[in-house]
């Protein structure tokens, strides 16, 4: 009864600290730099296809990373830094990192909120499954409602739907088990620098 005491106590006292904290601002801001600086490293999933443009990076695991440790508001914080910086030498006049902001969100806010009421490996998994779909759905309406028609290719997206549907599903999946492989390791390092 007591340990279970202890438990709420400090779910409630987790779930009462303040918004934003300088340790919060520190970690959210050095995931957003790695989220910026590892999405330069993409390459085309499907270089010889209808759509080449469709790029790997894993740049979303330090937003999903930021959302785990922090909370929802500092992966929503990271989101949107990041595609705002990469707005800088884009050709895309912005639509590009638009959708992308609309896919990430909805990728990485619901498993965070998750994870403040309920910890543990498994809620992780359960909650990145749920993210993974939630990605490829939203991706699919992004790029048919926003992505394809401001490009001019609203003609070929028929053609292209299950290239879009494979390659979201890699990149949800891929991003997850990564997520889930560096969190622990990443929240040890924190932990040591006093920025956890």
């Amino acid at each position: 009864m007591k340990e279970k005491t202890q438990q709420t106590s400090k779910k409630q006292t987790k779930l009462k600290r303040p918004l934003f904290s300088t340790r919060m601002l520190a970690g959210t801001a050095i995931f957003t730099a790695l989220s910026y600086g590892v999405s330069f490293f993409e390459f085309a999933l499907f270089p010889a296809s209808i759509v080449p443009f469709l790029k790997l990076d894993f740049s979303n695991v330090f937003i999903m990373l930021a959302g785990f440790m922090y909370g929802p508001i500092a992966a929503l914080m990271a989101g949107i830094i990041k595609e705002l910086l990469s707005l800088i030498g884009t050709s895309t006049f912005g639509v590009g990192q638009v959708a992308n902001l609309l896919v990430i969100l909805v990728y990485v806010i619901p498993p965070s909120i998750i994870y403040l009421w309920k910890k543990g490996i498994k809620c992780v998994i359960i909650s990145l499954l749920l993210a993974c779909v939630l990605q490829v759905v939203t991706a699919i309406l992004v790029n048919k409602f926003i992505t394809f028609p401001l490009y001019g290719m609203a003609q070929i997206f028929n053609d292209a739907f299950w290239l879009l549907v494979a390659f979201n599903v890699i990149k949800a999946v891929s991003v997850s088990v990564i997520t889930v492989l560096l969190y622990k390791r990443i929240g040890y390092v924190f932990e040591k620098i006093k920025i956890k």
